[in-house]
């Protein structure tokens, strides 16, 4: 059954286009805000407003874009936004197809079945990264013939490294998309999974620490054994005045 993520701030209007769309055999899940959407379970597609009360659904729509769980997820933006300009800025911000309110549920039925056609595939056979081999449908490492045990936010944050890989990643980018929140104490958190997913994976200068600013994942890197790295130091670091202002703060649990 194909699931939907209904992102929409209007009770009333959610309610009545989550029964429909029930009625025409789609499971929903209902969102109020951006927030909301970003800690949601991934879904098949999301219908996606734009006049939402804490961020402007199209900046909603690049974060999801940049996110690796959900990055290939249909959008659909169905607005009031009936405007040329804004329709293409929705579609340049990532969206497949925009729909303008009021719309009738089997025209919305429709589109939503051709987006689906046209967005619809599985990930294109496991990852190799290094001497690694990362399977992203059974969310599998494997290392040398052996399996590499990870936590899901392990998992999470090698798979967000390696979308870009070779670029450095900044540690904020990094906390927002496998944490979902930009709440800075996050950073040690962050630094502890990192010292973590380097001493599992055992590959010497796989993840680089980039001074002052965050991550890149280097195939092929040498340097300094994972064990000797700590929570968060390459083997390059140095003095960092956010990080030693991240490590004086509580850290939340993951």
């Amino acid at each position: 059954m194909i699931k939907v993520l209904l992102v929409e701030d209007d009770v009333r209007l959610a309610d009545a286009l989550a029964g429909a769309l029930e009625a025409n055999g789609y499971t929903v899940d209902q969102v109020r805000t951006a927030e909301g959407a970003l800690a949601a379970a991934p879904a098949d597609l999301v219908l996606l407003d734009l006049g939402l009360p804490d961020m402007d659904g199209i900046e909603l729509c690049g974060l999801l874009r940049e996110r690796h769980d959900v990055g290939d997820t249909a959008v659909i933006m169905v607005t009031a936004r009936g405007r040329q300009r804004e329709r293409v800025r929705g579609l340049r911000s990532g969206a497949d197809d925009y729909v303008v309110k009021p719309l009738a549920v089997d025209e919305l039925c429709a589109r939503m079945e051709a987006v689906l056609r046209r967005t619809r595939r599985r990930d294109g056979g496991p990852l190799a990264i290094g001497p690694l081999r990362v399977d992203r449908a059974t969310r599998a490492v494997v290392r040398d013939g052996a399996r590499v045990d990870l936590t899901r936010k392990e998992f999470d944050l090698l798979l967000a490294l390696a979308a870009e890989a070779g670029a450095v990643v900044s540690r904020e980018r990094l906390i927002l998309r496998v944490w979902r929140t930009t709440w800075p104490g996050t950073l040690r958190t962050l630094e502890v999974h990192i010292g973590t997913l380097r001493a599992k994976l055992g590959v010497p200068g796989l993840i680089e620490t980039v001074r002052g600013v965050g991550y890149r994942l280097a195939e092929g890197g040498s340097g300094v054994p994972a064990s000797r790295h700590g929570p968060d130091r390459g083997p390059d670091r140095g003095p960092d005045p956010a990080g030693r202002a991240a490590e004086a703060a509580p850290a939340r649990r993951a």
